[in-house]
């Protein structure tokens, strides 16, 4: 269960936070919002999609077709490519909005295990003055662009749906001999794109949508992938279970650490 609470002198001087050493509180998410500025790199990595939201469509990376599943996170928390996207990298921090204000301030999970009392080895929150360390003002900052990076993005997004670019995606998700439909993920319709008209073009094309369109086309094929990654873990949990001796760190699908790396 996640614990915000503002980071301030009262509560954190005294106290010191830990970097995240794995990936293990993103293990159930199988939807993960994406920022347009990252779309070169997770594209090669990762299936991207949209969700449609209350609010409308969400960019996201694909991490699995199944709910509470993330198959890039490894059981050991390790994770499984090249690319992170960039919505992960600030936890356990997170940004909130008073309601009577349009200032936003910094939170961090306690429930996370990551904050602790001052040690040798953590990092402070606060100087001996009580002002923000420089590494929590990196941090504030960095989220304060990730929030920025998100509304651009969106507009991009609501350009393409607009513009009727966005349609359900049909896939299959294979369980045994069976085939249960996946629902709830959007895609770009191409043969719609081809077709836009010149006005609607323009549209999408100065919100930013051509490029969020077009890497979203070229990373339909990584669904393949999720096929792969659920093999792998597979593999790991079927190695876990043997009584014989073995070092699952041993096993691996690519020279690099034991990471997985895509082409």
């Amino acid at each position: 269960m996640i614990k915000l609470v503002a980071v301030t002198p009262e509560r954190h001087v005294g106290k010191v936070w830990k970097h995240v050493v794995d990936y293990a509180f993103a293990a159930e998410n199988n939807v993960i919002p994406l920022l347009g500025a990252e779309l070169d790199k997770a594209a090669v990595v990762m299936p991207i999609g949209f969700c449609n939201l209350d609010a409308g469509y969400q960019l996201v990376a694909i991490t699995s077709l199944q709910p509470g599943i993330n198959l890039y996170v490894a059981p050991d928390g390790q994770w499984l490519s090249e690319h992170i996207p960039v919505s992960l990298r600030a936890h356990p921090f997170q940004l909130a909005q008073q309601e009577s204000a349009e200032e936003f301030f910094l939170c961090i999970d306690e429930a996370s295990g990551l904050v602790v009392e001052s040690e040798d080895d953590g990092n402070a929150f606060f100087d001996n003055q009580d002002q923000p360390t420089q590494k929590i003002k990196d941090i504030l900052n960095f989220l304060l662009g990730v929030k920025a990076g998100l509304a651009v993005t969106q507009k991009a997004v609501d350009a393409l749906a607009d513009a009727g670019l966005i349609t359900p995606w049909e896939i299959n998700l294979k369980q045994g001999e069976q085939a249960m439909p996946v629902k709830g993920l959007s895609r770009i319709d191409e043969a719609a794109l081809n077709k836009l008209d010149d006005e609607n073009f323009l549209a999408v094309r100065k919100a930013g949508g051509l490029a969020v369109a077009y890497a979203q086309l070229m990373s339909t094929n990584r669904i393949k992938l999720l096929e792969r990654l659920g093999q792998y873990q597979d593999d790991i949990a079927k190695q876990a279970a043997k009584p014989e001796p073995g070092s699952l760190g041993d096993f691996s699908l690519s020279a690099d650490a034991g990471q997985l790396t895509f082409e």
